[in-house]
Formats: C-alpha cells, sequence, structure tokens
C-alpha cells in the first residue's frame, strides 16, 4: 500500500463520526467510493440502532452547577438526592447506594449499573479525562439498551477535575435534570466482496465509527486502511478462499454494527472459516499483537509467522473487544491484530486520537504483515484453523456478552 493513500484517507476522515450519525453515514460512502476506486464493488447494509436528542441536561453539587453531558438514552428525569461516591463494588458499599445519586470511577459496566438500581440508587455520575490534562473535555456516553434492560434512571458525566473537586470539597447534595427525545435511527456496514475459487469465505472486519470527541484516526480509521491495503493486494492475486471485507458501524457503542452483520446473515455465517479483524494498527509506538479467539494452535503459527518473516508479534488467545467478537461467538474462529501503545502513548475515545500519534511507514509495515497472513489463509488448500471455540474461550465469550457473571 502507497504512503500517499495512507495519508488521502487519514486526512479526508478527520472528523467525529459517531454511530448513527451523518458524519457516520459521509464516512461510510467515502470508505465505498474508496473500495470502488481499486476495482472493488461495495454496497452499504443499514440496520437499526437506539438515537437520542439531548435537551436539557445539568448537574448541580450543593447547589453549584458543573459542567456535564448527559447520557444518552437514559430517559428522562429530574432528581435530587444525597451525593454518594462507590468506591468499590462490595456488598456494604453497594447497599449505601439507597437513595442516592451515585458517584462511579471510569465506565458505567453492565453488572455495576444493575447492581446500583439493585441498591436503590436513584442516579448516577461517572467521570473521564485526566486530571493532568489542560483540556476539559467531556465524553458523551450513553446507557445501553443492553445495560439498561429498560430501566432507567439519570445520569451524566463529567471531566475527572470536577469529580476530584466534588470529592475533596465533600459534595453532599446533588441534583441531575435529564430531558431528551428518545428514536430509532439507522448505522450502516460497508460490504465488498473479492471471490476467490471458493464458495466459502475469510471475513476481514475494522470499524469505521468514533467516539463523540475522537477523530479515530488510530482506533480505527487505521484498521480500515488496513483492509483497503489488503484488499489492493488480493485484487491483484486472486484467492483461493473468498474474501468479504465488512467495515463494521457503531462498534464505539457496543460492536452494534458486527452484532447485526451476524443477525442479518445467520444463514451465511455456516460458510465463514475464519475472521480477521483489525482494530488500531499503524501507530508510532507500541507491541503488535494478536489476539486470537481460537484453538490455541493459532497462537504459535502467528508466533512461528513473525519468527519466519522477520516481524515482532506478541500472540495470545482471549476475546478481544472488537468487532471479532459476535463473529466468535457463533463458532467462528478470529483473530483480531492491534499494535498497542497504551494510553499514556496514543490515548483513545478522547480529542487527543488523531493522525499525529500516526506513522505511514509503520502503517505499511503491520499491513505487509497482516496481508501475508491473510495470504497463507486465502490461500490455503483448507483453512488451517479448526472451527471450532473451546471451552475455556466459550467462558469467556459468555463473561464479555454478559451471558455469565466474573
Amino acid at each position: 500500500m502507497k504512503k500517499e493513500l495512507i495519508e488521502k484517507i487519514f486526512n479526508e476522515t478527520a472528523y467525529v463520526r459517531t454511530g448513527g450519525s451523518n458524519e457516520e453515514l459521509k464516512t461510510a460512502e467515502y470508505l465505498k467510493n474508496i473500495c470502488e476506486s481499486i476495482g472493488v464493488e461495495a454496497t452499504l447494509e443499514a440496520f437499526e440502532v437506539d438515537m437520542a436528542t439531548i435537551h436539557e441536561a445539568t448537574l448541580t453539587i450543593d447547589g453549584k452547577e458543573i459542567a456535564c453531558k448527559g447520557y444518552l438514552c437514559a430517559g428522562n428525569g429530574d432528581v435530587e438526592a444525597p451525593l454518594y461516591y462507590l468506591r468499590d463494588t462490595d456488598k456494604y458499599s453497594l447497599s449505601l447506594c439507597k437513595g442516592k445519586i451515585v458517584m462511579i470511577d471510569g465506565y458505567l459496566g453492565a453488572w455495576r449499573y444493575r447492581d446500583m438500581l439493585e441498591n436503590g440508587a436513584v442516579g448516577f455520575i461517572t467521570y473521564d479525562g485526566n486530571v493532568n490534562f489542560v483540556d476539559r473535555d467531556i465524553d458523551s456516553r450513553e446507557l445501553r439498551s443492553y445495560v439498561s434492560e429498560g430501566k432507567k434512571i439519570p445520569g451524566v458525566n463529567i471531566n475527572a477535575k470536577d469529580a476530584v473537586e466534588i470529592i475533596n470539597e465533600n459534595g453532599k447534595i446533588a441534583k441531575i435534570t435529564l430531558k431528551q427525545d428518545e428514536y430509532k435511527g439507522n448505522s450502516n456496514n460497508v460490504i465488498a466482496e473479492i471471490k476467490g475459487e471458493l464458495d466459502e469465505w475469510i471475513v476481514f472486519t475494522a470499524h469505521y465509527d468514533s467516539t463523540s470527541l475522537s477523530q479515530g484516526a488510530y482506533d480505527n480509521m487505521s484498521g480500515c486502511i488496513g483492509l483497503v491495503g489488503i484488499m489492493e493486494y488480493f485484487k491483484a492475486n486472486r484467492p483461493r478462499y473468498s474474501l468479504r471485507f465488512i467495515f463494521c458501524g457503531s462498534e464505539e457503542r457496543g460492536l452494534l454494527g458486527s452484532k447485526a452483520y451476524c443477525a442479518a446473515h445467520e444463514e451465511e455465517l455456516k460458510n465463514i472459516a475464519f475472521v480477521i479483524n483489525l482494530d488500531m494498527i499503524g501507530c508510532i509506538m507500541g507491541k503488535f499483537i494478536a489476539c486470537a479467539t481460537s484453538e490455541n494452535a493459532l497462537v504459535n503459527y502467528i508466533t512461528y509467522l513473525g519468527n519466519e518473516l522477520g516481524f515482532q508479534v506478541k500472540a495470545y488467545q482471549d476475546v478481544y473487544s472488537s468487532d471479532s467478537t459476535p463473529f466468535a461467538d457463533k463458532g467462528i474462529p478470529a483473530v483480531s491484530f492491534a499494535r498497542a501503545a497504551g494510553g499514556n502513548l496514543a490515548p483513545i475515545h478522547n480529542s487527543y486520537d488523531t493522525k499525529k500519534v500516526m506513522k505511514s511507514e509503520q502503517m505499511i509495515e503491520d499491513i505487509d504483515f497482516i496481508t501475508a497472513f491473510s495470504s497463507r489463509m486465502a490461500n490455503a488448500i483448507m483453512c488451517p484453523v479448526s472451527r471450532e471455540i473451546p471451552d475455556n474461550v466459550k467462558e469467556k465469550l459468555d463473561e464479555y456478552l454478559l451471558r455469565k457473571r466474573k
């Protein structure tokens, strides 16, 4: 893949594109055009997503207004109650949620939300950002339907600096007002195919949406560029297996694009031999990883291939939080490739995720390795990865997809 095309795509998609937004649709159409410019026909496949428009979101602590953003899809409410900082999730700490507006650390996970409701919380506050960064950015978050299960209490998100001040000053009474309209919208998967000799498929995935503050260069336009580079190679070198490329929408909202694809194409899944997912490659810093949601033999295969090609890769067996997971949950083995730099070097889900953390030469190196691996899979007499998911990985899938609690 040429550096010029990498730079062009990064430059022309340097904007926020949250799932279900007009900007996400604009990017879907852009990626469709990119595929067709290299001679591969592509289509947009829409799927339904929850949407909301917030009209009012306020938080006061002891009468002092705190900058916030309301949780999308968390319903409407006007609640005033004692503030409680939930520092841990042991039984006693949770019991103190009753009748309180509860502040928690980090993301609002499904089990924590359900525990709070079960113990009588009437509202919630989360925070993000970094107390040492100069910005006071606040991410826009949502109460996902599979988290709330229809049970909604009002919530807001604030900046970490304000969270520290609230607790330092012993904030006592909180008030949240949240007013919004909730409705159904559409997101899209972009699907392109290269027909091989067989009617069995290897599927490539990468998500193209971003979070509300992010241009999403690293997470994950880099993965989309990777798919384009692989597509270029196989357009010129016809594979034995047929290939399907899925640029997934609304991944940041809970893997919605890949989940929707698996639901809409249930009958076709039996013809998919393997899934290769790209989520965050090509950044300046960090180590290259391969997360195999499959038999452990694939871990050894990738390690050996890295040694053969002189490419440093850390392979391991696990469930990766990306679009490979819904396929693996349907019994299709998968691997996710990433160059993991960490939050201090290439932070994601915030305004620092821009082209500045990326390096075109590293993108090319990463794409070349993934293409070499993909070529071995796509041209195999029989895909060497066993089409079954081991029991230990199934258990991790159950935990990740909230069917089982850790």
